[in-house]
């Protein structure tokens, strides 16, 4: 007689229920990746420099420039580290594993905080260019802010759809961009360029030396869009490679781009009418000052339509970006899991893409209002995205010293030997420079400092609450046991 156990009729069978983990589409390339950073970084060009000559004035160029050293130092350290770790998280995951949870929560809630604002920045300076072909987009903040806030609700739209859907208009839209910012650069230097005129607009309108070191800080707004592209690494086909490859891809053509429009602006227009009239559509105002009327007239409209569909791409590359580092946190338990919920259809994390955009557009809210909207904008992203970056600069640090031997497909030279130990220079003053702004920033802007601590505080009361409801401790570094 067997002893094995044969179920009667009735009896009820228990089977495990297998959880299906659902991952992120591999599917980008480098024109993908190149699209969304510039995205990002190349349409921040159509407000930094109103938002940055606000306070620098006649240093703008010399702000932005400034600020292009430490975009230069932040997308070395964001191209190792992604290579290293090629997955969602940015700074958030760099300081996971080179520290450990609490830090990476803390640099992933400081740039959320940063991508909620470039969102909302960003549509918020969409109706004044198009304001072109109606008036009442720049000058009525009621219609200009609904107008916002209806690109926000339509872009939450399209990323629940999902991703390819977007990224090949972001192609298309990028190369335009990019050939009509370089036309724009050489027409100016032909056209309006002056260095006597340019000259005299720096010395005499010269900043504070506060002024100038904040006008610096906001600069770093101009550099929105190398979380973006370590974001996407976990969508991205051998990212390890890409990745870095469209960093610096990046680096090279915002560079030469942003000095151009930078010192072409000062010779189109005064500081003064920079920080005003034109403060929240200064390419607006170089096309408007050039000196043939027929180029105007073609200029003028044309960069209407692009700066409105550039920052149309600048918005939908925050909405990814945000969506895609709640699903790295959430996966590695660093915030509730149901925002890394992925759409079973459209394989998006579509909950943090509802929730984060109805931040951005509670954000906008203020600019019904609110005479000084613009610069607070600037400010409160400063405050989230210099935060992020100290993290990213010394995480990096950190792995050098904690994990030498993970590969690096992307290694940094010029080092530093320190204790045996190579420490990339650049890094090094990436750090430094990046929490000295940051403390200055905190200690002269009070609008940011004190939504970013209230954003920071309950940022850590949900952390907080959460891991002691899954009995996990506050700083266990989940990442060693991967």
């Amino acid at each position: 007689m067997s002893n094995s156990w044969q179920p009667k009729p009735g009896d009820k069978i228990f089977r495990p229920r297998r959880i299906k983990r659902y991952r992120l589409r591999r599917i980008l390339g480098v024109p993908a990746l190149f699209s969304a950073g510039y995205g990002n970084v190349g349409s921040s060009i159509y407000y930094a420099l109103g938002i940055v000559a606000l306070v620098a004035m006649g240093a703008t160029p010399v702000a932005l420039g400034i600020a292009g050293i430490l975009f230069i130092f932040t997308a070395l350290t964001y191209a190792e580290g992604t290579a290293m770790l090629p997955e969602a998280g940015g700074s958030a995951s760099f300081a996971r594993h080179g520290f450990n949870d609490i830090a990476g929560f803390t640099a992933g809630w400081a740039l959320m905080l940063s991508y909620i604002v470039t969102i909302s920045i960003s549509a918020f300076t969409i109706p004044p260019y198009l304001s072109y072909f109606w008036e009442p987009f720049k000058s009525s903040p009621i219609i200009g802010t609904a107008t916002s806030m209806g690109i926000v609700l339509l872009l939450m739209t399209i990323n629940i759809i999902g991703v390819k859907e977007t990224s090949m208009v972001n192609i298309g839209a990028a190369i335009i961009d990019i050939v009509t910012q370089v036309s724009l650069v050489i027409i100016g230097f032909i056209l309006i360029f002056s260095p006597s005129v340019l000259w005299h607009r720096i010395v005499d309108n010269w900043p504070t030396a506060e002024n100038l070191v904040l006008g610096i800080a906001l600069a770093t707004i101009a550099y929105t869009g190398i979380e973006t592209m370590s974001q996407m690494a976990e969508e991205t086909k051998q990212p390890e490679k890409r990745v870095p490859k469209s960093l610096l891809l990046m680096i090279a053509a915002v560079l030469v781009i942003f000095a151009g429009i930078s010192l072409i602006s000062l010779s189109a227009m005064t500081p003064q009418e920079l920080a005003s009239d034109w403060s929240r559509d200064p390419v607006a105002g170089i096309a408007a000052n050039l000196p043939l009327a027929l180029l105007r007239d073609i200029l003028k409209p044309l960069i209407a339509i692009l700066a409105g569909t550039i920052l149309l791409i600048a918005t939908n590359a925050g909405i990814m970006g945000i969506s895609r580092l709640a699903f790295s946190l959430g996966r590695h338990r660093l915030e509730p899991s149901v925002l890394s919920r992925v759409h079973p259809r459209f394989k998006t994390p579509y909950i943090s893409i509802i929730l984060f955009s109805l931040v951005a557009l509670l954000i906008l809210t203020p600019g019904f209002f609110a005479a000084n909207v613009f610069k607070n904008m600037g400010a409160l992203y400063a405050f989230g995205s210099l935060l992020a970056f100290m993290f990213a600069h010394a995480s990096i640090l950190s792995l050098r010293i904690r994990k030498p031997e993970l590969p690096r497909p992307f290694k940094l030279g010029w080092n530093l030997k320190i204790k045996g130990y190579e420490m990339p220079i650049s890094t090094i003053l990436g750090l430094v420079a990046t929490a000295t702004i940051w403390v200055i920033i905190f200690i002269t802007q009070p609008y940011s400092r004190w939504v970013g601590i209230g954003w920071m505080v309950v940022g850590f009361i949900f952390y907080y609450l959460y891991r002691r409801r899954e009995h996990l401790p506050l700083t266990h570094n989940e990442g060693e046991k991967e």
